[in-house]
């Protein structure tokens, strides 16, 4: 199969895709786009903006900026008035917090409550705690991780979108982010859904602090700058971005107890894809993927527009991308 080949038949399979970059050996072997977009146009990469958080945190831990992720999550918030009986949430660690093992006071996401605050962070620690303790159950949340932001904020003094221009973008060759704000609930949704490109933008709260459970957009090739700084073990162009030993701790698999995530495991806010193999992913809603395998020296970037019933390609990239870029013929059954 030649790569024209392969863009018709991704445009065909996969019609939300947008871009693709793949890089082997550290060469860019492989890069394509679909639905009219441009090599440097971005889209909304969904929960894929968490594992870019797991790297400022770690950031910042080199710095000294945060102690340890085993700080006490209300250390960092000394003016929050914790609500009346409630216990839990003065045990709950920055860690519980990045293995998403923090037990909440609510089922899903409480979207609303949150973003219609006039501060998500505190909103956020209101739903933080509950009477069943500390379970260690893994509880997936997105928009309650904004407590993260805030800790960033209170650690560095610095908004999200500022401290990653500094400190991530800056140094990997990609372009400055701004903030976005959005007024409203159809805004926000706008923003959400949208399928036409967006500029280099983080969705932020009325403080100017990003959503580091999603909000993120990025282009596949600025993406994939962020594996490749992952599988270089931190470093990028000579230059270590962060430490070698936070890549290899927050990639540390965690078994996750729920049939709802493909068997995958998890680390810190990246999904464990393979544990002997060691690949792992950056895994956002329709499919907004930075898929690293370490054995093979892969880097695959997927950038898509929203489309609810994608989760997550990997069994695509396995299936058709790793392939075609390490000269391997695509199965039959899958064309």
């Amino acid at each position: 199969m030649n790569q024209e080949e392969l863009h018709d038949l991704i445009a065909k399979q996969q019609p939300n895709i947008c871009q693709i970059v793949a890089y082997r050996n550290n060469e860019k072997v492989y890069s394509d786009c679909w639905n009219d977009y441009k090599a440097d146009d971005c889209t909304h990469i969904m929960s894929a903006t968490k594992s870019i958080i797991a790297l400022l945190i770690g950031i910042a831990l080199d710095k000294g900026q945060i102690r340890s992720i085993d700080d006490k999550v209300l250390d960092y918030f000394p003016d929050y008035k914790v609500k009346r009986g409630e216990k839990t949430i003065y045990d709950v660690t920055i860690r519980h917090l990045l293995t998403m093992r923090a037990p909440y006071k609510c089922k899903g996401d409480p979207w609303t409550k949150v973003c219609s605050s006039d501060n998500w962070t505190f909103s956020s620690l209101d739903f933080l705690g509950g009477r069943k303790g500390l379970t260690d159950e893994f509880n997936y949340q997105t928009v309650c991780l904004h407590i993260l932001s805030g800790i960033l904020y209170r650690a560095t003094g610095m908004k999200t979108v500022d401290y990653a221009n500094r400190y991530l973008f800056e140094p990997l060759g990609i372009a400055m982010h701004e903030n976005y704000y959005a007024e409203t609930a159809e805004e926000h949704k706008r923003f959400t859904i949208g399928k036409t490109p967006k500029a280099n933008i983080w969705f932020c709260d009325p403080d100017g602090l990003g959503t580091p459970g999603y909000g993120l957009c990025m282009s596949a090739e600025d993406m994939a700058k962020i594996g490749l700084l992952c599988l270089n073990k931190g470093i990028y162009d000579g230059k270590q971005i962060v430490s070698a030993s936070w890549i290899e701790e927050m990639t540390t698999p965690r078994t996750v107890e729920s049939d709802h995530f493909r068997g995958m495991d998890y680390g810190y806010l990246w999904w464990i894809i393979d544990r002997e193999k060691k690949i792992y992913a950056a895994i956002g809603n329709s499919g907004n993927v930075i898929y690293i395998n370490p054995g093979k020296d892969i880097v695959v970037a997927v950038a898509s527009y929203f489309k609810p019933t994608v989760f997550d390609r990997v069994d695509f990239i396995q299936d058709y991308i790793e392939p075609f870029i390490c000269g391997s013929e695509i199965p039959t059954d899958k064309v």
